[in-house]
């Protein structure tokens, strides 16, 4: 099966490519940047935004999984909006030339402010640039795929650790303190609960839904079970053996954080389980 991944080389996207390729894929990579990547994947160096041709060039992809996104960690930045257009163009073009299933990157803030568990029936109420803009490139592109006769999959992520040095969460903050010798991090209650996930087990369950059809819509990739974030945090320090300590009640609980949030695996499951 030959799969495209753009923004191969992100945070996200290089341990995609690696699971793909670990599943016998033929992998084809769009990025900005190629260092460092595996040496199976087939590059692809053609502009994919504003290009009617893309398909083609890319390689004529079984499946598409469009994770290519600038500014990801600065959620109130105007590129969400600004580039908007560039991703319904992409998505457009890919689908007008052929291509029969496209898998797009979501988040759980497309949705907001939220107590519970999240599923694909949760109404969306976003409130920054990035969860809005993601919000409409859902229905955008859920319409474009509509619109093809082509296989539609929006896989939603949660709270993302792991490779810590390269990623922008509070995980890779405490390591890079505890790398640089700190004694202690400034932190809130730690009361708040998430939906934690490895970014490799993300990768394998990414990988997993491209790999098959049957289940598509909105797909939760995630762990569906809520832990408080000091816990986590606490596990995580211990697990790494950093010295570093947190210091609660440094920072107050934000306003519009829910007291627990976390997504609804059933259906990542029933597609983990084949």
């Amino acid at each position: 099966m030959k799969v495209l991944v753009t923004g191969a080389n992100g945070y996200i996207g290089k341990h995609v490519v690696e699971a793909l390729l670990n599943k016998g894929c033929d992998v084809y990579a769009a990025d900005v940047r190629f260092e460092g990547m595996d040496e199976r994947v087939n590059k692809v160096t053609a502009p994919i935004f504003d290009n009617p041709n893309i398909f083609e060039e890319s390689g004529c992809p079984d499946v598409c999984i469009h994770m290519a996104w600038r500014d990801g960690f600065v959620h109130n930045s105007e590129a969400h909006i600004v580039d908007l257009p560039k991703h319904y163009a992409f998505i457009k073009n890919m689908l007008e030339g052929g291509l029969k299933q496209i898998i797009t990157m979501g988040s759980m803030h497309e949705v907001g402010y939220w107590e519970g568990a999240i599923d694909e029936n949760t109404p969306t109420h976003p409130s920054s640039y990035y969860g809005i803009a993601k919000n409409a490139l859902r229905d955008i592109s859920k319409l474009l795929a509509d619109a093809n006769g082509a296989c539609w999959q929006w896989v939603r992520a949660y709270y993302i650790y792991g490779d810590d040095l390269r990623g922008s969460s509070i995980f890779s903050k405490i390591a890079k303190a505890d790398a640089e010798g700190k004694k202690t991090f400034p932190f809130t209650t730690g009361k708040n609960k998430y939906d934690f996930i490895t970014v490799d087990r993300l990768a394998d369950q990414i990988a997993a839904v491209a790999c098959q059809k049957e289940i598509d819509g909105i797909i939760n990739c995630c762990s569906g079970k809520p832990v408080a974030l000091g816990e986590e945090i606490e596990g995580f320090i211990k697990k790494k053996g950093y010295s570093i300590k947190l210091e609660y009640g440094a920072f107050p609980d934000r306003p519009y954080d829910s007291p627990a949030v976390w997504g609804d695996a059933t259906k990542i499951n029933k597609i983990m389980s084949k």
